[in-house]
């Protein structure tokens, strides 16, 4: 396991594990729906994540996060409500829940987190193209891609 989740419980470790999937579907149906081309987008992101992480504090974290990444964003997907709008309320609520346990990691690790999930969901938005064409955020991705609910441990 990693080192730096030592003082979580499997519960919140399984939150943190979760976070990068619940971001990607959060962006991705932010428009009401989730088309292949986000789900793409989304792999990925998470894909060249892991690839930009190597040497870092979330090389091992990101090696668990992408193993058979397309099976859990689809099997957690279907976990949640179809109508968007509910969706979003839950998975919103869920990666709120990140700020009870950031502060409890190193903090260099932490801010790493965060700002990889700013970048999954960034990832994720361009890749379904927005109003503008290619590599644009579309006005329903503007809204969440910031994840506000989740926030900046470096600010604690």
């Amino acid at each position: 396991m990693i080192p730096e989740f030592d003082k979580l419980s499997s519960s919140e470790i399984e939150l943190m594990l979760k976070g990068p999937i619940l971001a990607c579907i959060l962006i991705a149906g932010a428009d009401d729906h989730v088309d292949n081309k986000e789900i793409r987008g989304s792999i990925e992101s998470a894909k060249n994540k892991h690839k930009d992480t190597k040497g870092s504090p979330l090389a091992k974290f990101y090696l668990m996060v992408v193993e058979d990444f397309e099976d859990k964003l689809k099997v957690v997907l279907q976990s949640y409500p179809v109508d968007s709008a509910k969706r979003n309320k839950l998975i919103t609520n869920e990666l709120a829940g990140l700020n009870e346990l950031l502060p409890k990691l190193d903090n260099n690790f932490a801010s790493e987190y965060y700002k990889s999930l700013k970048d999954i969901a960034l990832g994720t938005a361009e890749s379904s193209g927005g109003l503008l064409g290619i590599k644009s955020v579309g006005e329903e991705e503007a809204r969440v891609i910031d994840l506000p609910m989740v926030k900046d441990p470096s600010k604690y």
